[in-house]
This record gives structure tokens, sequence and C-alpha cells, in this order.
């Protein structure tokens, strides 16, 4: 299915959106939720964990900014690997679907961190009522601000992270002051093997650098832009999250963190700047939050529409509005990520998105690995990259195996359940297709001999 010139997509993001959609796509629920998570393993080398968690996703970033520029399409990751694989449509139409599955999972994580961190901000922190309720309006508010184009989406991104940075970077340099270099040493408490494995679990908060490659098609320079906000995104990202460890391990113990679990981030900033850092911490976080789930539903949607294109997606799913933006797909994944939201308690769904995106994230380098030729990419830091992300999905699945196995056991009922919806609708799609006798779309087969 061809798209109609008038509905494709304006180039209005420049630099400073891209920085915008990336950060605000890493900086969502994680440090408020997975700060605590973060100590709990490496203990006081958790500014260590996140350098590892960055440093994975810088390298991870390099296969995405080469296939980017090589094959310009709002799919992205789907894209690529349906590039990679072109006689095996099955393996980007499974991975395309994971991805999806995934920003549903991590939109209403995003969603529900901004309900407790609002509702607590208002009063209302033991109502799931309220909770809920303020989720679903932050979920419907930026769904209409994408639905209004890709210069709005973009403008409302930058305000949201750009405050969000401002008042991150205060309490970080306030918490600098108050820290207790004691509480530091020994900097390996829990042991080397505590970093790597921190790194491993917390790397779900880095997810969100692969959104600035859905929106390679709205950039005015992407030549220029996309390398630029992809590691400029990654390295304030970075910058934010070390520091933030730095300063919760510098003023609380340990154990004060662990007991104040997804508020871990307002517990450390009470006894720096009082109940001023606590009110702080609520509207970071609403902010995070807010910038998160506005670009997630940017790159979502625009994932489902070259899906759709590639008949590997419902049909629905390719329609654009007037402004370029793909409102059926938009519509459809906020409204699942309101029903999850509702189930009030998101571990699971938050354990799934870290695996999926690392899984993707290595599906994404052997595309690259496969079609270096077309995108120019040295070989070696690919392969170091998919060896580092398969090292951090075995520790991720062994942390998993001993601390949390239902986690495990639902990613594993997940991706089953994912394959088998994937195989039911091509056979319904094949099966309407010769039913109604219709040329206008063609489903694509594997071939086997490939």
């Amino acid at each position: 299915m061809k798209t109609n010139p008038a509905e494709a997509p304006v180039k209005e993001l420049g630099l400073l959106e891209l920085i915008s959609i990336g950060v605000g796509g890493m900086i969502g629920g994680g440090i408020f939720s997975i700060l605590g998570l973060a100590v709990d393993i490496s203990g006081h080398a958790a500014p260590f964990a996140f350098l590892i968690g960055s440093a994975i996703a810088s390298i991870a970033g390099y296969s995405y900014v080469k296939l980017a520029l090589a094959f310009r399409s709002d799919g992205a990751s789907f894209t690529y690997l349906e590039r990679a694989f072109p006689h095996t449509p099955s393996i980007a139409g499974v991975a395309g679907w994971t991805v999806v599955l995934g920003y549903i999972g991590t939109l209403a994580l995003y969603a529900f961190t901004f309900g407790a961190y609002s509702a607590h901000l208002l009063g209302f922190g033991s109502s799931h009522v309220a909770r809920w309720s303020l989720s679903v309006v932050s979920l419907v508010l930026f769904l209409l601000i994408n639905v209004a184009g890709a210069a709005k989406m973009g403008k409302a991104e930058d305000i949201a992270v750009y405050t969000k940075i401002v008042l991150l970077t205060l309490l970080a340099v306030a918490g600098l002051f108050s820290a207790d270099s004691s509480r530091l040493l020994p900097v390996f408490d829990h042991g080397f093997s505590g970093v790597l494995l921190g790194g491993a679990v917390i790397f779900v908060a880095f997810e969100g650098f692969q959104l600035i490659t859905n929106a390679v098609c709205e950039v005015e320079n992407p030549e220029r832009d996309i390398p630029r906000g992809l590691y400029g995104s990654i390295a304030i990202t970075s910058l934010i999250y070390v520091s933030i460890a730095f300063v919760a391990v510098g003023n609380l113990d340990a154990a004060s963190i662990h007991a104040a679990e997804e508020y871990a981030l307002a517990a450390v900033a009470k006894p720096i700047v009082g109940k001023l850092g606590v009110v702080l911490v609520d509207v970071a976080a609403m902010l995070a939050t807010s910038s998160a789930i506005n670009a997630t539903i940017f790159g979502a949607s625009h994932m489902a529409f070259e899906m759709a294109q590639g008949n590997l997606a419902p049909r629905a799913f390719s329609f654009r509005n007037r402004t370029g933006v793909p409102t059926t797909a938009a519509l459809v994944i906020t409204g699942l990520a309101v029903l999850l939201s509702a189930l009030g308690n998101l571990e699971l769904i938050a354990s799934f998105s870290s695996l999926t995106f690392l899984l993707v994230s290595i599906a994404v380098c052997i595309a690259n690995l496969r079609l270096r030729s077309s995108t120019k990419s040295a070989a070696t830091p690919v392969v170091a990259g998919i060896l580092l992300m398969i090292t951090t999905v075995i520790l991720l699945v062994i942390y998993l195996s001993q601390h949390n196995r239902p986690a495990l056991y639902f990613s594993l009922a997940a991706y089953i359940l994912i394959a088998a919806n994937f195989a039911l609708f091509r056979w319904i799609a094949r099966r309407t297709q010769r039913v109604t006798g219709s040329q206008e779309t063609t489903i694509p087969e594997d071939d086997p001999g490939e």
C-alpha cells in the first residue's frame, strides 16, 4: 500500500527535538523506580552500574544510527530486520509485534508512575482510583498532542524534558554538597559481579534511545542530527543517572533506600532539601513520565504504521491524518496501555519490557552485521555489541530465575503468545484475501529455501 504524498510526514524535527525524544524516552519511570533496585544489587557501586548500562546502550546505538541513515523509515527495528531477512518476513513481523507490545508495557509503566507521583503530590497517594484516573489523563493528553503533529509533539517534549533536566540537575548539585564520602566506601561492597548484574538489570532505564530512529522521516537534517541526537541523549541521560545514583548512595544508607521502594528518589531528596525536595521529585517524576509517554506513543505508532504498510499488521494502522500522524495505531496502542495501567502492579510487564528490548537490540545488531555493506558499518563494534547484550540477557535471566521467576515465566509466555497471534493474523489475512479475491495487498510469505 502506497502512502499518499499529501499524507507524507513533514520534516519538522531538529537536534533539540531529537534529544528531547531520546532523553524523554529514557528518563521515564526508570530513575524514579529503579534506583532502589540498582543500590540493592550493586551497593555503593550503583553509579558504575548505570555507566555499564550506558556503555551497552551506546554500542547498541551504533547499529541503530547506521541502519537509520541507510534505510530511512519510521519502522526502525522492524524495517531493519525486514531488509536483513527479505525472504523471511516472519522474523521482522514477530520482532515488530514484540517491540510494539514492549512499548505498550512501558507506556503502562510510565502512566502508572505518573499517576502514583501526581496523586502523591495532590495528597491522594493511597487512592488507587485517583492514581489510575491520573494515569489515564496522562495517556489521553499525550495521545492528543501526538495526533496534532510532530511539531507540537516536539515542542511539548522540549518543555517537559528540559524542565525535568533542570530539576534533576538542581537535586544532584545540592546532593553533592551534602554527600558523605564515607558512605561510598568500600566501593565494590557487593563485589564486581554485583556491578555487572546491576548494569544488566537496569538496562531498561536506557530503553528509549531507539525512539530517535523512529523519527528519521520527520528530521530536517538526519545525517547530522540522528547521530548527535542519539549519542547526545545517551550522554545526558547517563550523566543524570550517575549523578543521582552518587547522590543517593552518598546521602542515605542502602537500607533506607530499599525501604523507600519506588519512592527512593523522594527519600533521597528529603534530607537534602526537606519537604521541598519531595515536591521537587514529584514534579520531576511527572515531567519524566509524561515526556516518556509522549515519545513512546510517537515511536510505537510509527512502527505499527510501517508494519501495516508491509502487510504484517492490521491495515487500519496504515492510516495517517492530515498532519502525517498514524492516528489509528496511536489510538489502539494508547487504549491498550490504559487497560494495562489499570492492573496497578506492572512489575512483570516492566521486566518483560527490559528483556524484550535487549533481545530486539541484539536482532538489530545482527541485521546491521548482515547489511554492513549498505550501512558502511565496521564489524568490530557491531560484534562487540552483540556479545555484550547476549551477556546482559544471560545475566538478566539468571537474576529473574533467582529473584523473580513469575516475571521470567510471564516473559516466555508472552513471546509464545506473540508468535501464535502473528501466525493467526497471517492465516486470517491470507484466508480473507482468497475469499474476496482482492489483489490490492499481498501477504508476504517466507521462502523455505532461504
